[in-house]
C-alpha cells in the first residue's frame, strides 16, 4: 500500500473486484471525494471508458461513463453518471471545428453541450457535465479530474506553469486557463499528443487532470500527485516560518471563545437581516484556529480583496468576501456594527460596477449583491446560504480558497481569475439555465422557526410539518432527550445530523435541539443567542408548551400549582415574546409568533379551573402582543380541544382517571392505546364532526399561521376542536 502523508489511501482490492466496471467507476469516485483534501464537496469528476452492448446493434461498443451534471463524487452512484458513445464524441470534433469563430467560441462551447443529447447511450436522462470533452479526448481508458487544495495552489500561482516542471518534471503538462468545455478538451488532446508519455495536466487556476489504462493505477496517480505537491508546499511554508509567518504574520489577536460566541450572538441577526434584503439567508459561523489564523493576519485584506481563484470556489462565495477591518482589542461592538454597515454598503456597489463593467447584451439580470462570506478579525467567517446545507458548503469553499492562498504565498504569488473571466463563469448562460431548471423554493424554505414543546405531543407534529415545507427546526423542549429525538428524526430524514447550535461549520443541520424553560427570562435569552449561533437568527416562534393541573376532589388547586399553570401557560409566553421581539427587531425582517391557547379558553369546565383561565388569559395575550409587536410580528394562536392520542398530558394514569371519570368502560390490563382510542373518541363524540382531533390537525394551523397565507391576520385565534358548539364567538 503507498504511504502518502497528505491524502487518505482508501482502494480495497477485495471489494473492488466484486464489482462490474461501472460500480468500479462509481467505488473510485466515492473514495476520491471523501477526502476533501483531494476535492470540494460537489467538485471535479471521473471518468471510465467501458465496451458496452450496443442496444440497437448487438454488438461490442466502447461507452464513456462521466461524472453527470451535478452531484457530489462522495455520494454519487450509477444514475449520476451518465454514459455515452465514444465514437460519437470524438465525431462531434469535426462539428465544432465546422461552426464559426467567435472569439473564444464561447457559443461554439455552449452549443456542443446540447449535442452531447445525441450521443447518449441506451437513453441514460442524466445531463452530460461541462467536462465531458475532457474525459472523451484523452487516451486513458480511466480519468479523474480533481480540485485539491494543493494542486489549485500551484494552479493559483503567478509562476504556474515554471513551478509545475520544477515540482513534477516531465510528468506533468500544463494548459493555461480556459473555461471547461471543447476547447480546453482538444488543447489537452494536443498536450497528450505532443507529449505521449504525459498522464497528467495541470489546468492554470483550475485544478488538474490524470489518466491511465487501469483504474487502481489512475487512483495511485491522482493521489501520488496530490501528495507530492502537498509536500512541496509545506517544504516552503515551514520554511518561510510556517503558521507564525502566514498571510504576512498575526495583526489582530483572537478573542477568547466566550466573548466570541457572546459577539456573534449580538451581531448575527441584525447581520441577517442586512443581508437578507433580496431573500432570506441561513449562516454558518466558523472560528477555528485555521479561519482565525487568516482573517487576523496582516494579509488578508489584500489577498480576500483579490477573490478566490477556481471557479468551483467563487461560484458558491462569489468573486470574493466582505473582509471587514475591525480591531477586537481597540474597538467595541458598536464600531463593528459601523463598519459592517459601510462595508455591506461599498460591497454591493463594487459589485454593481463589477456587474455593469462585465456584462454583456444576453447576461442574466443581476443577482444578489450581498456577500456570502464576511471575515472578521479576532471573530472568523460567516458564510450565508439559502440553507444551512449550502452556508455549510460556502464556508467550506472558502476553507479551500484560504488553504489555496496559504499554499501559493509559500511558493509564489497568489493570483485570482481577471474579473471578466469570473464574471463569464458567474453569469454563464448554461449556469443560469440550470438554476432556471430548479425545482421552485418550498413555502418556508430559507426561515427558521423555534418551536417550544418540540419534544412531543402537538409540538413535535408541528416540527415535522414545518420541515416537510423547507423550514429550519428548533426543537425546544424542557426535557432535552425528547428534543434530540425530534431533530434527531427531522434530520435523518432531510440532511446532516443532528448538532449542538453554535459549535461552527460541521455540527448543525436542517434541525437542532436545545433545553428550554419558558419560565426563566435569562434561560429564554441563552436559547434565543444559541439559535442566532446556528442559523444566523429566526423568523417564527410556535410556542406548543403547557401544563394542565387537575383540581382535587374537593375543586381546589393548590397555590404553587396554580401559579405554576399561570407561569406556563401566560408568563412563558410573555417571557419568550419580550426577549424575542429584541432580537426580531435587530433582524428587521417580518416574522410570527403563534401562541396555543384553548378551546377550555371559552367553555368554562369542571376540574380544571387553574387550566381554563390561564388559557382564557393567554387568548388575550395573543391580542396584547399583536398590538404591542405589529407591524413587525404577527401574534396569533391556536386553539386545540382535548387531544388524547400522541400528547404529553396524557399520560396512562392520566387516561384511565379520564376514563373512570366519565363511566367509559375498560380494564385495567388493556392496552394503553386502546384505552387512548377510547377517550379520544369519546371526546370526538361531543364535537360537531364527530372524530378524534390529533396533532396533525393542531400541526395544520400553526403551518398556516407562519406561512404568507394569512398575511393579513394577527391577533386572532384559531380553534382546531372539531367542531365544539359550547366554544362558539359570542
Amino acid at each position: 500500500m503507498p504511504d502518502f502523508k497528505h491524502v487518505t489511501y482508501s482502494w480495497d482490492d477485495a471489494h473492488a473486484e466484486k464489482l462490474d466496471p461501472v460500480a468500479r467507476l462509481v467505488y473510485r469516485s466515492n473514495i476520491l471525494g471523501a477526502d476533501q483534501r483531494i476535492t470540494n464537496t460537489g467538485g471535479g469528476n471521473t471518468s471510465s471508458k467501458i465496451m458496452e452492448t450496443d442496444p440497437l446493434t448487438g454488438g461490442q461498443t466502447e461507452v464513456l461513463w462521466v461524472k453527470g451534471s451535478g452531484g457530489d463524487l462522495r455520494t454519487s452512484k450509477r444514475e449520476n453518471f451518465s454514459s455515452l458513445y465514444q465514437d460519437k464524441l470524438i465525431g462531434l470534433q469535426s462539428v465544432y471545428a465546422a461552426k464559426p469563430s467567435n472569439g473564444l467560441k464561447t457559443h461554439a462551447e455552449d452549443e456542443m453541450v446540447g449535442m452531447y443529447f445525441h450521443t447518449t447511450f441506451n437513453l441514460n436522462p442524466r445531463p452530460s457535465s461541462i467536462d465531458t470533452p475532457l474525459h472523451s479526448f484523452l487516451s486513458g481508458k480511466h480519468v479523474d479530474h480533481m480540485h485539491p487544495n494543493a494542486i489549485i495552489a500551484i494552479a493559483a500561482s503567478k509562476n504556474c506553469e515554471a513551478l509545475t516542471k520544477e515540482i513534477f518534471g516531465g510528468e506533468m503538462g500544463y494548459v493555461p486557463w480556459m473555461r471547461p468545455g471543447f476547447e480546453l478538451g482538444l488543447a489537452m488532446q494536443e498536450i497528450e499528443k505532443q507529449n505521449p508519455s504525459t498522464q497528467a495536466i495541470m489546468m492554470g487556476q483550475h485544478g488538474f487532470i490524470s489518466w491511465d489504462n487501469d483504474d487502481k493505477k489512475c487512483y495511485e496517480l491522482t493521489l501520488r500527485l496530490i501528495d507530492k505537491a502537498a509536500q512541496y508546499i509545506e517544504e516552503k511554508y515551514a520554511a518561510k516560518g510556517g503558521d507564525v509567518k502566514a498571510f504576512g504574520g498575526q495583526k489582530y489577536p483572537t478573542l477568547p471563545e466566550e466573548q466570541r460566541r457572546d459577539t456573534f450572538a449580538k451581531i448575527l441577526p441584525w447581520l441577517r437581516g442586512q443581508v437578507s434584503q433580496q431573500k432570506r439567508f441561513i449562516g454558518t459561523i466558523q472560528d477555528d484556529e485555521k479561519i482565525l489564523r487568516f482573517v487576523n493576519a496582516a494579509d488578508a485584506p489584500r489577498l480576500a480583496e483579490l477573490g478566490t481563484s477556481c471557479p468551483d470556489h467563487f461560484l458558491r462565495t462569489k468573486i470574493k468576501p466582505l473582509y471587514v477591518a475591525w480591531d477586537p482589542q481597540n474597538e467595541d461592538l458598536a464600531a463593528l456594527k459601523e463598519k459592517l454597515a459601510a462595508g455591506l454598503v461599498a460591497y454591493r456597489e463594487d459589485y454593481a460596477r463589477y456587474y455593469e463593467s462585465c456584462k454583456h447584451a444576453n447576461s442574466p439580470a443581476m443577482r444578489d449583491p450581498n456577500p456570502t462570506v464576511v471575515l472578521i478579525p479576532g471573530l472568523g467567517m460567516i458564510a450565508w446560504g439559502k440553507d444551512k446545507s449550502e452556508s455549510r458548503v460556502t464556508a467550506e469553499f472558502y476553507n479551500c480558497a484560504v488553504e489555496v492562498m496559504r499554499g501559493a504565498e509559500a511558493i509564489d504569488t497568489y493570483i485570482s481569475l481577471p474579473q471578466q473571466e469570473a464574471f463569464d463563469i458567474e453569469y454563464w448562460l448554461l449556469e443560469e439555465a440550470k438554476l432556471q431548471r430548479m425545482p421552485a423554493e418550498k413555502e418556508l424554505e430559507r426561515q427558521v422557526v423555534i418551536v417550544i414543546g418540540a419534544g412531543s405531543g402537538i409540538g413535535k407534529e408541528t416540527a415535522h410539518r414545518l420541515v416537510k415545507e423547507g423550514a429550519h427546526i428548533v426543537c425546544v423542549d424542557m426535557n432535552l432527550e425528547a428534543a434530540q429525538a425530534t431533530a434527531k428524526e427531522i434530520t435523518d430524514k432531510y440532511g446532516l445530523g443532528i448538532g449542538v447550535a453554535g459549535t461552527g461549520i460541521s455540527n448543525c443541520g436542517p434541525a437542532v435541539a436545545l433545553q428550554g424553560n419558558i419560565t426563566d427570562r435569562a434561560g429564554i435569552r441563552a436559547m434565543l443567542d444559541q439559535v442566532a449561533l446556528a442559523y444566523g437568527g429566526f423568523d417564527h416562534i410556535c410556542i406548543t408548551a403547557g401544563i394542565f393541573v387537575p383540581s382535587d376532589t374537593t375543586g381546589h388547586i393548590p397555590d404553587d400549582k396554580w401559579s405554576l399553570t399561570f407561569a406556563i401557560n401566560v408568563s412563558g409566553s410573555y417571557f419568550v415574546a419580550d426577549e424575542a421581539y429584541k432580537t426580531w427587531k435587530e433582524q428587521g425582517l417580518q416574522g410570527n409568533l403563534v401562541l396555543t391557547t384553548s378551546a377550555n379558553a371559552a367553555v368554562a369546565k369542571k376540574g380544571s379551573l387553574a387550566y381554563d383561565t390561564s388559557k382564557a388569559a393567554a387568548n388575550h395575550l395573543v391580542r396584547e402582543l399583536a398590538v404591542e409587536l405589529a407591524p413587525l410580528i404577527r401574534v396569533n394562536g391556536v386553539a386545540p380541544a382535548t387531544v388524547v392520542s400522541g400528547s404529553a398530558m396524557f399520560p396512562r394514569d392520566r387516561v384511565i382517571g379520564s376514563l373512570a371519570k366519565y363511566d367509559i368502560p375498560f380494564t385495567e390490563d388493556e392496552a394503553t392505546e386502546s384505552l387512548v382510542s377510547k377517550l379520544a373518541q369519546f371526546y370526538a363524540d361531543r364535537t360537531l364532526t364527530k372524530s378524534p382531533i390529533t396533532p396533525a390537525d393542531q400541526a395544520e394551523a400553526y403551518f398556516l399561521l407562519v406561512t404568507k397565507r394569512l398575511s393579513k391576520t394577527t391577533g386572532q385565534i384559531i380553534t382546531v376542536d372539531g367542531g365544539l358548539h359550547e366554544a362558539f364567538l359570542r
